[in-house]
């Protein structure tokens, strides 16, 4: 469990700001790294992801936002829509 933790604190690429300057570079890290993942059907229109899948992105999604926008989207529970 604590290693889990640790790789939770761990960012695989920068986090979106909340200007959103940084949208079209964390938008296609995000959809990478999930593809890799086998989660990033999780964010396309009309998926067939399983409930465990789109959990897995919307908190991998989560972690790499900024705070301010944590709190904004904190009822969000559809990773398509976050």
């Amino acid at each position: 469990m604590i290693v889990r933790m640790s790789n939770l604190s761990k960012l695989h690429f920068e986090a979106l700001n909340i200007s959103g300057d940084n949208y079209l570079t964390w938008t296609v890290d995000a959809e990478m790294y999930l593809a890799a993942e086998g989660n990033g059907d999780a964010i396309q229109e009309g998926n067939m992801a399983s409930e465990q899948q789109k959990a897995k992105a919307l908190i991998f999604l989560r972690h790499h936002i900024n705070e301010a926008l944590k709190n904004e989207y904190l009822t969000v529970k559809d990773p398509l829509v976050l």
